[in-house]
């Protein structure tokens, strides 16, 4: 796991890169190297997990010095591919997985990306053809931005990374604070600047080094969403495939040279993961950490997660190392903006912080995370809302209506803050509907607190067109619960958990493997019938009677939670004076983006508990933060 960073440009810029490593030193305290040919420059950072001696120095080289690779990532079937590339001849001088990736690629060109299982960003110079080869995993694990105007194409592992060079443009993108108003993240390839891009999961680019013009990314894996389930197969057919394909999955995934540990938050799915271990490696010392969130959740509307986690541990006899969540907000939050790149609106970034820097001080370098159960598995409220959203459906107007009314004046506690979101656009086409599930502002509200004139510059059908376009690539997909999930898979799980999980992990230098979203697990879970995934009430059904086989039913049949933090408490009590200094001051206006009218009366809506819009509010701070440290350079 590492840092990458690559341009094809002017002498001017590229005298730059080497100087812009810096900006990603966290990412690769190990190592780093720099080459530069003609108008490319490849940077790299490294943090050693496969062959720990110089022999995996990066950028690497081929030895007949045609092939030149900077990768940020893991191959975890590298082995079983270099045993076909040794029998095709090739010989290799280290025991790293980036020089068993450098001669597939040679071997096999851009198909090489067909046999991949693993979490990849990576660029390939290739001298015999000049040509410049950039790819992303299969479903965006790692993170890789790009700038490209025609001119210059910059690439990096982190989007600060591509900040301050003279001849760029950095405009901004008025869809993206739209974006981040509405859903707490942006989607699909937009960034807060109009001209960086993110490289969508499964795409990959080869540009021609006298030609940068010839950028164009090209998609080369779809997720196999195409309403095939498997129906020959009983239920408990199906508990034993999964069993098999989670160890087969776990004992892939903790290839390594260094010591791996876990998150474990005391839900099923890190759980569940640290429990196939234990019974793989019976003998073996193991070591988990978790958060101790504290009583206060509960004003969140979650259950503490602290006394599961110590049943875990006891139960697989894992080491369990308790961090406090001692988060100090006020300090903690403009790092945290600066650290995901993104002003995405979550606390839940300072806790994985917190664990990752516990692990580095104890002399870890690799943790896996649980993260993907959800999205694969149906794990989510929304997706039990999807249940009665088929009921409501088919109700006529007249009652859809009066149940809205009614919903409108439940009180706006918890309960009442979910049955409202769940009927809010209950007169709408179900496909728009169920978009709005992933709605934390109604879009015409959204709109109210930007400037006259930047809204007339935002693309409002922006939201509505990306998740229809994700239907667009699953059309014989007709099942609901299964094209949510591949929402979940191309938007929510990829542009805000795997990026913030990546982001804060590799900033106390920990490499975040995500067991769940293995290539082989996820094209699985496609195959599953969804009654098997949601039944009844009953998320994740099937992985759950996967469970009952490693965990405790008190730990599978638990409340859920997950790594959360008392964001509305913050905002009404500990950030009021932030909130008064950042978003009531004129220095925030002075960008043209929002009306201060607009977002003075949110804020007094929200402290007089006429509105729920803590998590709004929080969505505004962040973008302050990002456009102070980032927009203003």
């Amino acid at each position: 796991m590492c840092g990458i960073l690559g341009a094809i440009s002017s002498e001017k810029s590229l005298h730059k890169i080497e100087e812009k490593l810096s900006v990603l030193a966290h990412r690769g305290p190990d190592d780093s190297g720099f080459y530069k040919q003609g108008n490319l420059a490849l940077g790299h950072l490294r943090l050693s997990i496969q062959d720990v001696s110089s022999n995996g120095h990066q950028p690497m080289t081929s030895i007949d010095g045609l092939y030149t690779i900077i990768f940020n990532g893991e191959i975890y079937n590298h082995w079983e591919i270099r045993k076909d590339l040794e029998a095709a001849g090739f010989t290799f001088r280290s025991t790293s997985d980036t020089e068993t990736l450098l001669y597939a690629y040679i071997a096999y060109g851009n198909k090489c990306l067909d046999k991949l299982n693993g979490i990849f960003a990576f660029a390939i110079h290739n001298r015999k053809d000049e040509t410049l080869f950039i790819a992303r995993d299969n479903f965006g694990v790692k993170p890789l931005y790009y700038y490209f105007d025609g001119s210059h194409l910059f690439f990096s592992s982190e989007m600060k990374a591509l900040l301050d060079f003279e001849e760029l443009n950095y405009d901004l993108a008025p869809e993206a604070f739209y974006n981040y108003l509405l859903l707490l993240w942006s989607p699909g390839e937009t960034t807060p600047f109009r001209k960086i891009k993110k490289m969508l999961p499964g795409h990959y680019a080869e540009v021609k080094l006298n030609d940068i013009a010839s950028f164009a990314p090209v998609q080369y894996y779809k997720v196999p969403f195409n309403g095939a389930y498997r129906t020959d197969r009983t239920e408990k057919e199906w508990i034993d495939i999964l069993d098999e394909q989670l160890n087969q999955v776990v004992k892939r995934q903790l290839l390594s040279d260094v010591p791996v540990g876990f998150f474990l938050s005391g839900g099923l799915d890190s759980s569940l993961l640290a429990a196939i271990t234990r019974r793989l490696y019976p003998n073996e010392p193991l070591k988990a950490y978790t958060i101790d969130t504290g009583r206060i959740l509960k004003q969140e509307g979650f259950a503490e997660d602290l006394p599961y986690a110590k049943k875990v541990a006891a139960h697989t006899n894992i080491d369990l190392q308790i961090i406090q969540a001692d988060i100090n907000i006020l300090n903690d939050f403009d790092k945290m903006i600066w650290h995901l790149d993104e002003p995405q609106a979550d606390a839940s970034p300072l806790n994985v912080l917190n664990i990752s820097r516990e692990a580095h001080n104890q002399d870890y370098k690799v943790l896996l995370c649980g993260s993907g159960g959800d999205d694969i598995f149906s794990g989510y409220r929304r997706h039990r809302a999807l249940r009665i959203d088929n009921m409501l459906s088919g109700l006529p107007m007249i009652a859809k209506k009066g149940i809205k009314g009614i919903a409108s004046i439940w009180p706006n506690n918890v309960t009442g803050r979910r049955i409202k979101k769940l009927v809010a656009d209950i007169e709408l086409p179900d496909h728009i509907r169920r978009m709005s599930f992933f709605f934390w502002l109604k879009p015409h509200r959204a709109l109210e607190l930007f400037t006259q004139e930047y809204r007339e510059r935002i693309n409002k059908d922006v939201i509505f067109d990306f998740f229809s376009g994700l239907n667009a690539e699953i059309p014989l997909e007709k099942d609901p619960l299964n094209q949510m999930l591949f929402w979940e898979i191309r938007s929510f799980l990829v542009d805000h958990n795997l990026n913030y999980m990546d982001k804060l992990s590799m900033a106390a230098s920990i490499e975040t493997r995500v067991p769940y979203m293995d290539k082989e697990l996820v094209e699985l879970s496609t195959q599953i019938p969804p009654h098997l995934k949601l039944k009844g009430d009953e998320t994740k059904y099937l992985l759950k009677k996967v469970a009952e086989r490693y965990l405790p039913n008190e730990v599978i049949y638990r409340p859920k939670t997950g790594f959360v933090a008392p964001i509305r408490k913050w905002i009404k009590e500990d950030m009021q004076e932030m909130i008064k200094e950042r978003l009531l001051s004129d220095d925030f206006y002075k960008w043209g983006i929002f009306d201060k009218k607009a977002i003075e009366t949110l804020i007094r809506d929200n402290a007089t508990g006429k509105i729920e819009a803590a998590y709004t509010i929080w969505s505004l701070l962040a973008i302050e933060s990002w456009l102070r440290q980032f927009a203003a350079k």
